[in-house]
């Protein structure tokens, strides 16, 4: 298999979110693919950490003739996306896709976020996209029209305050880089899924968004990562600047 370049893909903690299905898809579309986690996060949540998800997204991975590498990253620690991009660089060559699928996301509302909580999210979902898309550009150096930026985002910040608005600030960010990387011929495109269920909703939570959703289902990992994967492909390189609703026409 030819490859189509590297793709670093954050928040690949666990073998059933997002961001796994979006690896392993790149990785069967031909991509080499660098993932990054952080296991005190998954651990501090209600699903728990996957202690083995890493080894066994990566025989997933290579299974499919892809080269892989997975990196520990804090990305509340301004230091770590110019390490992330260093490792990933090392290990599988230049970075031509950034798929930017992490988050802190802890639930709280206007009347009982606390300030370290307020300030974690944005220094989890928006200082470190700007820092991983300040790296992408400052490396960049693909061939015009091949580079692809993509950010996952949530409009979701009713009782959700500090990831919601957090996640506002990952869509400017991101967008911006549609016209200050135009240079470099990079696309950057948001993508907004709606509620996909990765093990944290109630049935009651699952019965509603069933319920709301004109197609009658949830949403998957796998109709994030289809759309990814198309976007990162040379047929969708002519989509750019885009906030992206792809969640099923749900109200």
């Amino acid at each position: 298999m030819t490859t189509r370049g590297t793709a670093l893909v954050t928040g690949v903690g666990r073998t059933v979110g997002i961001g796994a299905t979006v690896a392993v898809d790149l990785a069967r579309a031909g991509w080499d693919v660098a993932i990054s986690h952080w296991s005190p996060y998954d651990e501090k949540m209600p699903w728990g950490a996957e202690p083995d998800a890493q080894r066994e997204l990566a025989d997933r991975m290579t299974g499919l003739g892809a080269r892989t590498t997975a990196i520990e990253a804090d990305l509340s620690d301004p230091a770590v996306p110019a390490r992330l991009f260093d490792e990933a660089e090392r290990a599988l060559g230049a970075v031509t896709a950034l798929v930017m699928c992490h988050c802190e996301g802890v639930d709280s509302g206007l009347l009982d976020t606390s300030v370290v909580s307020f300030d974690l999210h944005f220094a989890v979902n928006a200082r470190a996209t700007w820092l991983l898309v300040k790296e992408f550009g400052q490396r960049f150096r693909g061939d015009h029209g091949s580079g692809r930026i993509l950010a996952f985002t949530s409009d979701h910040t009713v009782g959700n305050m500090p990831y919601g608005s957090s996640k506002g600030a990952l869509d400017r960010i991101t967008l911006a880089a549609t016209h200050e990387l135009a240079h470099l011929g990079v696309t950057a495109n948001v993508i907004n899924p709606g509620p996909i269920d990765t093990g944290w909703m109630t049935p009651e939570q699952r019965s509603g968004v069933e319920r709301d959703t004109p197609l009658g289902r949830m949403g998957t990992p796998q109709d994030c990562a289809n759309l990814v994967t198309f976007l990162c492909s040379p047929e969708g390189g002519w989509i750019n600047g885009q906030l992206l609703y792809s969640n099923g026409g749900i109200k």
